[in-house]
């Protein structure tokens, strides 16, 4: 690799780094990503925004909530009760998402 290429490759943001910069954790970030229908950057960038907004917790709540409910009109028992424990730490982490705040 070239002095250019790596220093190129060094400078790139990852996944993981925009992951990090994030107040969600990557499987929050996956549940929206897979409510919303996008892709994982997208998604981390889309719920941190709105963690910052009015309401913006209650939303990723919500988007988890009905994440759960697909995957059990679809028989995934074992994605839903995946996503249950997102929803539970969500909540541990944000408890304003039940409020509404």
């Amino acid at each position: 690799m070239t002095e250019l290429a790596a220093w190129e490759e060094a400078r790139m943001i990852s996944i993981d780094d925009i992951e990090d910069m994030t107040c969600l954790t990557r499987d929050e970030i996956s549940a929206i990503a897979v409510h919303e229908h996008i892709g994982e950057m997208d998604a981390a960038l889309l719920g941190e925004y709105l963690m910052h907004v009015h309401h913006g917790a209650h939303r990723v709540n919500q988007m988890i909530c009905d994440d759960i409910r697909a995957a059990l009109h679809g028989d995934e028992v074992a994605r839903a009760r995946q996503l249950f424990a997102v929803l539970r730490a969500f909540i541990a982490d944000h408890p304003e998402a039940i409020r509404g705040d």
